[in-house]
């Protein structure tokens, strides 16, 4: 069984970072649009309403707002559902923050699927997307609490822009407050050789689960937490593109340009083995219980096996032809 330390949504381990930085650096600001209360940016309000600007529906002026708190030398957070922190304003985030290489961190709230009776007007599944194309922008997308408390921290310090993805509803917090966080350097949660699951955000629990099922059928799957999309680990990636020959990735967003696509891109340069991919296959969400919706969108450990299984039989599928092509090669030398 997977180790679990109980439930909570990772909005809070974003409320609670905010705070704890708004207490040490009078320099960290707050933003928020309207949403105050349900992306967990209350606390800060309430402890620091001088240093907490709510624009009101209006996204675009919450990045411009942002991008002139940080020209002034101050360290804003601008936070609202996914959906709109990046959609909305995705053209002043590339002119006024990126361009600029502002330090502003945007952190999208209600990501991926799990938003669930909100539908699919909600549901962000395509930011991971348009903010890891922007040059200059960093994204993290954490697997619990804990983690998104420490992205949140640690971002606050980290040059120029980041946004971080999180979500509303409860999830089994896996990782501890002694597990080391770092920007742009994956965690092995499992080891394994004989392929290789990255997962980032809710999907890291479900990987985790599923190697469990592997294991039971004798397989052996090493599971990498792969928090900071942009930018990515590359050493384990390959790494694990080396030592176990085939690789499997689980994302809470859509299939194309996201995280599995973040790690074919490094696979196909260096080291190109069989994947699959476990995400939202090229649909829009829709309004239902966050449970239901998982399953039927197959982002569940069952489709993480399934994918392993499919990724394996590719492998040996090669295997069996690379050894027929040495020993046809063979045969003609002789």
């Amino acid at each position: 069984m997977v180790e679990v330390f109980g439930k909570k949504a990772t909005r809070f381990g974003f409320g609670e970072a905010l705070v704890e930085l708004g207490e040490k650096d009078p320099k960290i600001f707050v933003l928020g649009a309207d949403t105050v209360s349900s992306v967990a940016i209350n606390g800060f309000q309430e402890k620091f309403p001088d240093r907490f600007i709510n624009v009101g529906i209006a996204e675009t002026n919450l990045i411009g707002m942002a991008a002139g708190l940080a020209a002034a030398g101050f360290i804003p957070f601008a936070a609202t559902y996914g959906v709109f922190a990046s959609g909305r304003p995705w053209e002043q985030i590339r002119t006024t923050v990126c361009y600029s290489d502002l330090n502003v961190k945007i952190g999208g709230s209600h990501s991926g699927l799990m938003v669930g009776p909100d539908g699919a007007t909600h549901q962000a599944l395509e930011e991971i997307a348009i903010m890891r194309c922007l040059p200059k922008m960093t994204v993290i997308v954490p697997c619990d609490l804990i983690e998104t408390k420490k992205a949140t921290i640690a971002c606050a310090y980290y040059k120029g822009p980041v946004y971080i993805r999180y979500g509303r509803e409860n999830v089994p917090i896996i990782t501890k407050q002694e597990t080391p966080f770092e920007i742009g350097k994956a965690n092995i949660l499992k080891e394994g050789n004989d392929i290789a699951i990255f997962a980032c955000g809710t999907m890291v629990y479900e990987s985790l689960a599923a190697a469990e099922i592997l294991e039971s059928k004798g397989i052996k799957a090493r599971v990498i937490n792969m928090h900071t999309i942009k930018p990515i680990d590359e050493k384990a990636i390959i790494d694990a593109a080396k030592e176990c020959g085939a690789i499997v990735t689980a994302e809470e967003h859509q299939i194309f340009a996201g995280f599995g696509s973040a790690i074919a891109e490094v696979v196909v340069r260096n080291c190109p083995v069989p994947m699959e991919f476990v995400a939202v296959n090229d649909t829009f969400g829709e309004s239902g219980d966050p449970a239901d919706l998982v399953k039927k969108f197959g982002l569940k450990d069952i489709n993480i096996v399934e994918a392993v299984e499919k990724a394996l039989k590719k492998s040996e599928e090669l295997r069996v032809k690379s050894e027929n092509k040495e020993f046809c090669r063979r045969q003609n030398i002789q």
